[in-house]
């Protein structure tokens, strides 16, 4: 029975996939009916769990950090071309698209992935535990990528309002590029063991030597198929924006909503897969899928639009208001305090969400 019940989890993980990229053929640039728009939305779910558990067997087979790597940097590019696919359609009035769907991706990941996780296993495990140097080496990553990238074209003066100028873009492109690579280059080479999960004692628990293993096979066909799934999660996503579009303006919430609707879906993959790990007592598996997305999605999304505005007509605003500063100055101080024990409490989680909730509340009513 069991056996069974494994088979049909397999075909159904393996069939949503090819689904999702069928639908979205049929429905891509056109304006979708009510019901259509209820089967677009569950297709999407059915995507986003197929998506975790391809990312979960490529993740077995590489180890960490490897797994939560090959999932944060598979969702953030194609979460790229989203961004920079929607700025092309969306005119003027996408001119701060990019800035809010990073910026919620941050907080995202910072306070909403990181708080439920150490939510989730501090309430299950007693102590939320990782490792504080692997942590702190990301967080410091993102508070800087974050600054350069959000917060300073706000004060520069060479070019008037919230933007940077050719010379200041290209610079904070670059920067980005660099500091991902290196970030990358840490976490997966020279200093792999400080992101690897650790025991309450400690010790680094190697993933890779877990038993039954997923073969070369098995490996790659999850992850061809997580590849597809992802690509119908965000792909999906842009076919129902109109609709959250709609549905925004209709509640007269402020544009910007919509980019923070968006990245909590494209974000899901993620939060379930670091939910589950959590749950596991892999805390460190868990703020390794939350700042390595928060990481890839500026260090990868700046570029692209960099090189995307060389075409795109209009304006590209980067730089964040006085509001969403203080929240990202406060979620940097929080995490600080939250990474150097190491250890956390459900109260730091709680902390983490009611920044989240606070951010989702000033986002809807400025």
């Amino acid at each position: 029975m069991i056996a069974r019940l494994r088979t049909l989890a397999t075909q159904w993980t393996a069939l949503v996939p090819v689904i999702a990229i069928v639908l979205l053929v049929f429905t891509w640039g056109r304006d979708l009916p009510g019901p259509v728009v209820a089967v677009v939305t569950l297709v999407l779910a059915g995507a986003v769990l197929s998506a975790v558990h391809h990312a979960e067997v490529v993740a077995h087979r590489v180890g960490e950090p490897f797994g939560s790597l090959v999932l944060a940097v598979a969702v953030t590019i194609i979460e790229v071309a989203l961004i920079v696919t929607l700025m092309a359609d969306g005119g003027d009035k996408s001119s701060t698209l990019a800035r809010d769907t990073v910026f919620a991706a941050v907080m995202i990941t910072c306070n909403g992935i990181v708080g439920l996780s150490l939510l989730v296993a501090s309430l299950r495990h007693g102590l939320a535990v990782f490792n504080a140097e692997g942590t702190g080496a990301a967080l410091a990553t993102v508070a800087t990528l974050a600054t350069l990238s959000l917060v300073l074209p706000t004060f520069t003066t060479s070019k008037p309002g919230p933007e940077f100028s050719t010379a200041q873009l290209t610079f904070a492109a670059l920067s980005s590029l660099v500091l991902y690579g290196l970030f990358v280059t840490t976490q997966t080479v020279r200093h792999r063991d400080y992101f690897l999960p650790i025991t309450r004692h400690g010790k680094v628990i190697d993933v890779d030597e877990h038993a039954g293993v997923p073969s070369f096979r098995t490996t790659m066909t999850s992850l061809g198929l997580l590849g597809l799934a992802l690509v119908g999660v965000v792909g999906l996503a842009k076919g129902v924006s109109p609709t959250i579009e709609s549905g925004v303006e209709a509640a007269g919430m402020p544009h910007a909503v919509v980019g923070v609707i968006i990245a909590l879906l494209v974000l899901l993959p993620e939060t379930i897969a670091a939910i589950r790990a959590a749950r596991r007592d892999r805390v460190q598996t868990s703020l390794n899928l939350a700042l390595g997305s928060a990481i890839a999605s500026i260090g990868l999304t700046i570029p692209a639009v960099a090189v995307a505005s060389l075409w795109l007509s209009g304006p590209l605003v980067l730089g964040l208001g006085p509001i969403h500063m203080v929240l990202l100055a406060l979620t940097v101080v929080v995490s600080s305090l939250t990474v150097v024990p190491g250890r956390a409490t459900p109260l730091q989680g709680g902390v983490h969400l009611v920044l989240l909730a606070a951010y989702l509340e000033l986002a809807v009513n400025p």
